[in-house]
């Protein structure tokens, strides 16, 4: 029956997830609210069927450690440094701040304490999913508004990963020690734990995953990193006494820092996404929409912290330092919104027994709220900024000093270099290699996407751009910057989803020239139907070889081989036009 009620309960939350998840993309929203909605139709307080949410629960423990290793593949330092000046000071002011609002909120309430920092700090962090899809709606990530949002939010997720580590510390002894004592512990066990990560997994991880990516294996590859991320969760747990998020974390760090983590992101990682699914659902079976009603005022004080308080102290900071208007008032409503991390920080607040189960009703009320709010919120900057622009005595507020951004010589360097020709070449094969060599020849930049990992480390020291992954995965093409190609070339005859790799390069870049190799005859047609504009069959270069050396051995004369030469061309062609048209009984590639 154990068994029966896990598949129900996955089928049905999965179910739901997928249908409001739909409704949700479809109406301009994030998915996030879709899933949210879905525990709480599969819930225990409405009516209809009912997951078992204690099940559910275990299973989003595994989509906690996932999320988490997601985070630690995605930190990336640089992003930090880049706006490190506005996005540290600024990030722990607002982080501060909100905690402050929400205890404040929660001791009116009649929480103790406790429970309102906690709720606080639910309150400060927003969600990754929804501030980069909502800048790269709006075309702003690559924005100096983009960039320090996105380094905002790195601190704020760094912030929150201590926080992990430091809740369970503070609230979670039965001991009666010293505050410093417990301190000084937890900071002991989590600096042996970063020590063994970054010693060991460092040296040991990248040896594994060597081994693996020799297989060729899509499979063993995609359960060697689950199998990191899940052990090192669990590791740290059982011998360290931290929690399994911050091994999870320091898992997706040390992968990250791999050569392997753009494969791990687009192998591994969808993985993560279905569990991810579940764990929403499971936090949307804990909303109780009748218990909503009992304390509207708690909901609308959270929507307001998250609404008006971290947007307002992130506009101060950010003005403050000398920035453009637009560009705070870009932080400010980007950060406005609250999503996966405070359902973490909640489900660690039920487990040390501080949260109610008002406190969670209301976080996810005041998530799902917000989440819907903040794209109409963003659509409303322009418009913002433009009527304050046309207020004289606002335009000199606006605009205090002279804004110099440090990476202007950087940044049209770069579109500098984006105008050069480029191609994207799919395979470091023997053709691969000469396609390479003249393109080099013929100064013109090649990106190489291969997966051998000899082949890549090869390039890269030759100074050739190189990527490893599967060119079949977004991912791995937008990281190859086909967005910005101007030829894409697949090199090799009979690549496996080949069709599939040019529909996503053309998704990318509409007006990309792809070149594609095929074995034989008959998949020129798929390749052309895919988007390819031009496509070369192995077939063909063969059977005109064989003629030219025939005829050259009978003693012909060049304009006798080139003649002959000619003739084959012109039939194979009709042969490819045949084919094409559908006229041309082949047979089913195999």
């Amino acid at each position: 029956m154990h068994a029966y009620d896990l598949i129900l309960t996955l089928t049905g939350g999965l179910t739901a997830a997928l249908v409001l998840g739909y409704i949700t993309q479809r109406l301009g929203l994030s998915p996030i609210v879709g899933y949210l909605l879905a525990g709480t139709l599969v819930g225990p307080h409405t009516p209809g069927f009912v997951a078992d949410a204690t099940l559910a629960e275990q299973l989003a423990e595994i989509g906690v450690i996932l999320l988490m290793f997601g985070v630690g593949l995605q930190f990336h330092i640089e992003e930090l440094l880049a706006v490190r000046r506005v996005a540290v000071p600024g990030a722990l002011a607002q982080s501060a701040a909100a905690t402050a609002l929400g205890a404040l909120l929660g001791h009116a309430f009649g929480w103790d304490w406790p429970a309102g920092i906690v709720f606080g700090m639910a309150l400060s962090v927003a969600s990754t999913v929804v501030l980069v899809r909502v800048l790269a709606d709006n075309n702003d990530l690559h924005t100096p508004g983009g960039h320090i949002a996105v380094g905002w939010l790195v601190v704020e997720d760094a912030f929150t990963v201590v926080a992990l580590v430091l809740l369970p510390a503070v609230f979670g002894t039965s001991s009666h020690s010293p505050l410093w004592t417990v301190l000084g512990f937890a900071a002991i066990k989590v600096t042996a734990l970063v020590l063994f990560t970054a010693v060991v997994g460092t040296r040991v991880i990248p040896r594994v995953l060597d081994y693996v990516a020799e297989t060729r294996s899509r499979e063993l590859f995609t359960l060697t990193v689950l199998v990191i991320a899940l052990g090192i969760a669990v590791g740290s747990a059982l011998v360290f006494s931290v929690s399994m998020a911050l091994g999870a974390f320091l898992a997706g760090m040390v992968v990250g820092r791999s050569e392997y983590s753009l494969r791990a992101a687009s192998d591994a990682l969808p993985m993560r996404d279905a569990f991810a699914v579940l764990f929403f659902v499971s936090v949307g079976m804990l909303l109780d929409p009748r218990a909503l009603m009992q304390t509207p005022g708690l909901i609308i004080g959270a929507l307001a912290v998250v609404l008006v308080g971290k947007p307002l102290v992130a506009l101060t900071i950010v003005w403050v330092m000398r920035y453009p208007f637009k560009v705070a008032l870009t932080v400010a409503v980007a950060l406005a919104q609250i999503g996966e991390f405070s359902f973490i920080l909640s489900t660690i607040g039920r487990d040390l027994g501080l949260f109610s189960m008002a406190a969670t009703n209301t976080l996810v009320a005041a998530s799902m709220l917000s989440i819907v709010l903040n794209p109409l919120l963003y659509r409303g900057v322009v418009p913002a900024e433009r009527w304050m622009a046309r207020r004289p005595g606002m335009r000199q507020w606006m605009n205090r000093a002279p804004f110099s951004q440090p990476d202007h010589d950087a940044q049209r360097s770069v579109i500098a270099g984006a105008r050069r020709h480029r191609a994207v070449v799919i395979g470091y094969g023997p053709t691969g290699r000469t396609v390479v060599r003249l393109l080099r020849d013929n100064q013109i930049d090649p990106t190489v996407v291969e997966l051998n990992m000899d082949s890549v480390r090869g390039l890269q020291r030759e100074g050739i751009d190189a990527v490893y992954g599967d060119a079949a995965r977004p991912e791995v093409l937008t990281a190859a910057n086909v967005a910005s190609a101007g030829s894409l070339i697949l090199t090799a005859a009979g690549m496996t989803l080949g069709t599939e790799i040019i529909r996503e390069a053309r998704q990318l870049n509409p007006h990309l020239r792809v070149l594609a190799r095929a074995a034989y005859l008959r998949d020129l047609p798929l390749l052309k139907q895919a988007g390819a504009d031009t496509a070369y069959s192995g077939e063909t270069e063969v059977a005109l070889a064989f003629i030219e050396d025939i005829l050259e051995t009978l003693g012909a004369t060049p304009e006798q081989i080139e003649r002959g030469r000619a003739r084959a061309h012109a039939e194979l062609f009709g042969l490819q036009q045949a084919a094409e048209e559908g006229s041309l009984d082949v047979e089913p590639n195999t």
